[in-house]
């Protein structure tokens, strides 16, 4: 012998006694008691306070991401039902993606939870856009007279 093949194993003997022990392995690793190690659990999701959704919200506003600030504002609305911002944020949404009856109701809810001396600039802002939408949303009856139009009540003949 050439003295390389001496006190060595071939590989392929190697590979074949490998792969006729792993299925044993894997019976017994099947069959192996739980380890001790305690095994983390999921921690159910706890949203961020009311006004830190709506300080997240505002930032994907800004940025024309209007579906990001639009989650941000429901969940500042479901974490704190009083909260007024988050109505003017899903107004203000609403208003921007063309859901003028959900915006309308928004800014209205806003106004309603609104403190009578808290963000006044705010307040004149939505009350502009609550008269607005309400013109968009329920427009006039057919035959309603246009502001300004003759009425027709009396007639000569």
């Amino acid at each position: 012998m050439d003295g390389m093949g001496r006190g060595r194993i071939p590989i392929v003997m190697v590979l074949l006694a490998a792969s006729l022990q792993l299925p044993q392995v894997r019976a017994q690793e099947a069959q192996a008691p739980p380890t001790s190690e305690p095994e983390e659990e999921a921690k159910p999701y706890t949203p961020p306070p009311a006004w830190k959704s709506v300080e997240i919200g505002d930032f994907y506003f800004k940025r024309k991401k209007y579906r990001g600030a639009l989650s941000r504002y429901q969940e500042a609305a479901t974490t704190d039902p009083h909260y007024p911002r988050a109505y003017l944020g899903l107004g203000r949404v609403y208003e921007k993606i063309g859901l003028k009856q959900k915006a309308l109701e928004s800014y209205q809810r806003y106004l309603d939870e609104l403190p009578s001396t808290k963000d006044a600039l705010e307040a004149k802002e939505a009350q502009k856009a609550v008269a607005r939408l309400e013109k968009q949303v329920r427009p006039r009856r057919p035959n309603s007279p246009k502001p300004g139009a003759p009425q027709g009540g009396s007639s000569s003949h």
